[in-house]
This record gives C-alpha cells, sequence and structure tokens, in this order.
C-alpha cells in the first residue's frame, strides 16, 4: 500500500465528499481510490467511512484520523515548498475561479505575466458567475467582488471596480436620455443581472451626495451570466448596469454611451478568497501577491 497516497485520497475524500469529486480531483479511477481506503482502513484496524449507494459519511475515527493526516500533508508540502522557493520555482497546480466578466477582462489579459514568472506553476481556470465550494469542488481560490458572506473562508481584498449605467446609442434614441434614477421607471426598458445563486435580480444602484438610491422594477431581460449580460445591452435590448472595466472598450468605441454618471454607486469590492483549513501554498501566496501587484489599477482604472 502507498500510505501516503492512501492519506491524501482519503483527505479528498472527506473533503470533497463522494468519491467521484475526490477521484476526479486527484486523477485516478474510483476504484483505484476506493481500493486505497479499504487497504488504509485494514492496515488502521478502524472504520475511516460509512458507504452507502447514496453517500460518504466520515465515522468519528476518520475524522479523527483525518485531522491529524492532513497536519503531516500539510508539513510535507511545506518541506516541498521550501526546496522550491529556494531555487525560486513554486511548482504544481493552482486551481482558481472567476466570473466571467472578471475573467475575459481581467485577469486572462494579464496571465501572461504570471505564467512567464512562475513557469512552473500549471493553472486550472474554472470561469463561471456561479459560486463554487471551495472545499468539495478542491479549488485553491476564488476571485469575487461584492460583499463576503460567508465567514469561514479568509479573504484578501484586492481592489475596487466602478459600476456604470448605460445603453446603445440606439435605444437611447428611442427612449431618452434619463437626467435622474426615478426615470427609469418611467417606460424604459432595463436588462437586469439576475443572481446565479437565486435568480433574483440585482437592483440598479446609484448615489449622489452621499444619497443612495435603489431603483427595483420589473426588468425588460434578466442575465445571469456577465458576459452575455453585456452582450445584451450591447444588442440594445436595454439599459444595463455594469463594471466599467467590462463595458470601457465599447464605451471608448461608441458602441454604449454611459447616463446617470454623476450618480455612480460606491465602487464595489473584490476579493481574492481560500478555505481557512486549507494550507497556504508558496504557490497560492505568490499568486496572491502577483493579484495585489495589478488588480486595482486594472478594475479601478479607465472609465
Amino acid at each position: 500500500m502507498d500510505q501516503l497516497m492512501a492519506m491524501r485520497g482519503f483527505a479528498r475524500i472527506v473533503e470533497a465528499g463522494n468519491f467521484t469529486r475526490a477521484a476526479d480531483s486527484l486523477d485516478m479511477p474510483n476504484a483505484t481510490l476506493s481500493k486505497l481506503v479499504q487497504e488504509l482502513e485494514m492496515h488502521l484496524g478502524i472504520r475511516l467511512l460509512q458507504r452507502t449507494t447514496r453517500r460518504v459519511t466520515v465515522t468519528a475515527e476518520g475524522r479523527d484520523y483525518y485531522e491529524k493526516t492532513t497536519r503531516i500533508l500539510r508539513d510535507l508540502e511545506d518541506i516541498d515548498s521550501s526546496f522550491n522557493v529556494a531555487h525560486n520555482q513554486p511548482q504544481g497546480q493552482l486551481r482558481i475561479d472567476i466570473g466571467g466578466s472578471a475573467a475575459r477582462d481581467v485577469l486572462i489579459p494579464a496571465l501572461a505575466d504570471f505564467v512567464a514568472r512562475y513557469p512552473g506553476i500549471r493553472i486550472d481556470l474554472g470561469v463561471s458567475d456561479r459560486s463554487v465550494d471551495l472545499i468539495s469542488d478542491n479549488v485553491d481560490c476564488v476571485i469575487r467582488g461584492g460583499p463576503l458572506e460567508n465567514s469561514s473562508l479568509i479573504a484578501r481584498h484586492i481592489g475596487y471596480a466602478k459600476l456604470i449605467t448605460c445603453a446603445t446609442p440606439g435605444y437611447l434614441k428611442s427612449f431618452g436620455i434619463p437626467a435622474y434614477p426615478a426615470e427609469l421607471k418611467n417606460g424604459h426598458q432595463l436588462v437586469s443581472y439576475l443572481s446565479p445563486q437565486n435568480g433574483r435580480a440585482f437592483p440598479f444602484r446609484f448615489e449622489h451626495h452621499g444619497e443612495k438610491t435603489e431603483i427595483k422594477v420589473d426588468h425588460h431581460i434578466g442575465v445571469n451570466e456577465s458576459n452575455a449580460h453585456l452582450a445584451a445591452g450591447l444588442a440594445g435590448l436595454g439599459l444595463i448596469q455594469t463594471f466599467s472595466y467590462s463595458a470601457g472598450a465599447a464605451i471608448r468605441e461608441g458602441a454604449l454611451v454611459e447616463v446617470l454618471q454623476q450618480w455612480r454607486p460606491a465602487a464595489y469590492p473584490f476579493h481574492v478568497v481560500y478555505p481557512q483549513n486549507r494550507h497556504l501554498t508558496q504557490r497560492l501566496r505568490v499568486f496572491i501577491d502577483w493579484l495585489l501587484s495589478w488588480f486595482p489599477q486594472k478594475v479601478g482604472g479607465s472609465d
């Protein structure tokens, strides 16, 4: 039995919640992982997992074994990292999850610089506006905008982005240019961004001299993915409220026109988030440091 591999496999099952996800993350067949855990249980003489056709649960002994062995696994990774750092070569796989427009307009255009600095790091980039479970999905970190809701995660603030309201020249010619937020209730067509988690429309938010306003009206069209949301605005389907980094090129080219500029809402915070019970590897450290060095200028830059 490869005890170290068995320990790692068992830890991934605990974190992922089932054999299939754990096996996928370790790039091994389900049967191989199952055999490793069975051999580990025979070696220890205890039952680590309770298996049914529907789910896998961790026994009390399994939970205790997980807590003790994950410390060993982290120490081993520390040892490996210390030698890699000595040679200035962080190694391994880094799994990152990020929203659609932030991936397209912010992160991906800059990734060539990171890859050139750290050629030993392999990146798996998950792109979706839907939240992921960092533990069960085996994700090292996520980059997200908005207020933080999960206090069990560690978050590093990496910058602010501007929210702007805009539409095509053709739309504004047909429906008029609103002078105040309240005018959006009078005959304007709104393309709302829908929460990928619950399907609810985010209100259009505005702020002027400290006065905050939210416009909640029935939207003409709702979209739950940021790139498609921008596309709907570019198609002339109505007014959208989106990030300046996403709409900036279209505004400079005249495809979109910003309205209610004096009513821009407060800047939107962005964070890089990772689990507090997961070891902060050297590759994740250098990625976060790299993010902090340029992300604020990118998201908060040109209008």
